[in-house]
């Protein structure tokens, strides 16, 4: 089938960033403060600096540079030692013993201990914490002990095939003998404690966060001293503030600027894909719309162009979706499946068939998170299919609270990060009857994930996620708009690759040349 071009597509291929002319000058090894420093600019607010009760849109940020687990998640997803020397896990399934490293301070000079990390499972399982790592954990452990300081088991209610990435992605361990001085989560926050190569300094709202070089950390220890998070949202005054050496290194590089950075001397551009589908989020479950019918969800993603919205509007920084499971996960991936492809006649005869040759009206939130022009771009592909969807766009804080509790109905743009490097993530995130973000429900899914969680063995998690993405595809379990890339700029002299596969951010090694 042709791929056509709407108008509004071509008039937003001509559309770039305009920024005012600046001096280059200052970067190419010229710090914006010393060569003991980085300048980071970020697009988002960090809200929440306690790294247990933060969703991952934020501590992903931080908290990889504060915090440590007890295994680790290496560059290729797979799990490592990191403050655990060893774990065993028991013929049911049913028991992990850890054996902790003995040489592990906390920021406040303490030595960790079993009764830490024992402390930090059943603080994310208190309610009064509100966790959101606590739906990760609560349905299946049952308890946490120190056998003694150096060994902690875990005891489960029942088999979790995932229970290891979960410790390796959300168990960040805190000191229990400092958090529980403070008496509220809230406290903790603003003055954190971890094991991280880096510790909490200050934090200006709204301004910046800033963190120095832990000297005391166990692993090899970053290139620099201090590490500054600069608060800039604006896409344009992020790219001023790297061009004009304000900034050392940036996230959330508009896409319509890769080029034009790429070609400028004394910088780096750096585009990874992080195991993230951007998609519009359905409230299914409710009986009451048209979004309740596979049919017109189907119809959904069969009237949207997804290789003109990428080429066009994120500048081809992305790849088309086959499932809500990403391509870029290393098992698990349904490689059978194609994207849907552009097909608006299909689109047309889908919604007649559910009863709806006239279309309908229907709403869509969309953050101020994400170019605008990507939900511009949905509503005008809908519209030509009799659908007239409504833009509501909303600040990020404002959006995010509502994602959080089921509030950003009936459709949301929405963006599922790889956490745990396992596709139980998603799946359960965003597609069973009880996902924190999800209002979506399959018996068949949720049976095969009953299934998943019995299972450790990565061959037969293989296929069952195959089967699952295979199952979320067909029934249209969301709109599937692309893989997420992240687009860095940094000053060429900066001794620093991103982690690749995973939206995190590890500025553990980074220095300077």
């Amino acid at each position: 089938m042709k791929t056509g071009i709407a108008p509004h597509l071509r008039m937003l291929s001509c559309l770039t960033v305009l920024l005012a002319p600046v001096p280059a000058a200052a970067i190419g090894g010229k710090p914006a403060v010393d060569r003991d420093t980085v300048v980071m600019a970020v697009s988002k607010e960090i809200f929440n600096l306690d790294g247990q009760v933060t969703a991952s849109g934020d501590s992903q940020r931080y908290g990889w540079q504060l915090y440590d687990t007890l295994y680790a998640l290496d560059r290729k997803g797979d799990i490592v030692p990191s403050l655990a020397t060893g774990m065993t896990r028991s013929a049911d399934g049913l028991s992990y013993t850890f054996t902790l490293r003995t040489d592990v301070k906390f920021h406040n000079g303490q030595l960790m201990t079993a009764e830490d990390v024992a402390y930090s499972m059943d603080r994310i399982l208190d309610p009064a914490v509100k966790s959101t790592r606590r739906p990760a954990f609560a349905p299946v452990v049952a308890k946490s002990e120190a056998k003694d300081a150096k060994t902690v088991v875990f005891t489960l209610k029942e088999p979790d095939g995932a229970f290891l990435n979960k410790i390796a992605g959300y168990l960040f361990i805190v000191p229990k003998a400092y958090a529980q001085s403070l008496g509220s989560p809230e406290a903790f926050a603003r003055a954190p404690i971890g094991t991280g190569p880096y510790r909490f300094v200050e934090q200006k709202i709204g301004q910046s966060v800033t963190f120095e070089r832990f000297d005391d950390y166990f692993g090899p220890k970053p290139g620099i001293k201090r590490l500054i998070m600069r608060l800039i949202e604006e896409p344009s005054s992020r790219v001023n503030a790297l061009l004009t050496g304000e900034v050392d290194l940036s996230d959330g590089i508009p896409s319509a600027e890769i080029e034009r950075l790429k070609k400028t001397p004394g910088l780096k551009v750096h585009s990874v894909p992080i195991g993230s589908p951007l998609g519009v989020r359905l409230y299914a479950n409710d009986e009451s719309s048209p979004i309740s019918k596979a049919k017109v969800r189907l119809a959904l993603n069969y009237a949207i162009d997804v290789n003109a919205l990428i080429k066009n509007v994120l500048h081809g920084a992305g790849a088309p979706l086959t499932s809500y499971i990403s391509s870029y996960y290393s098992y698990g991936v349904n490689r059978d499946l194609k994207p849907y492809g552009y097909n608006p006649a299909k689109a047309k005869q889908l919604l007649k068939e559910a009863g709806y040759p006239n279309g309908f009206e229907i709403s869509i939130y969309s953050s101020s998170d994400w170019p605008k022009e990507i939900a511009e771009t949905l509503a005008a592909y809908w519209s030509q299919v009799g659908i007239k969807a409504k833009i509501q766009r909303i600040d990020y804080a404002a959006w995010s609270r509502l994602n959080n509790t089921h509030k950003s109905g009936p459709m949301t743009l929405m963006q599922m990060s790889n956490a745990i490097f396992d596709p139980i993530h998603p799946v359960t995130g965003a597609a069973s009857k009880t996902g924190t973000w999800s209002d979506y429900s399959n018996p068949e899914i949720e049976d095969l994930i009953l299934e998943a969680n019995k299972n450790a063995d990565r061959s037969e998690r293989d296929r069952i996620f195959k089967r699952i993405g295979s199952i979320l595809h067909d029934d249209a379990q969301a709109v599937l708009i692309t893989e997420i890339f992240y687009v860095y700029g940094a000053d060429s002299e900066l001794d620093w690759t991103p982690q690749p596969g995973i939206a995190w951010y590890d500025l553990r090694t980074i220095r300077w040349k």
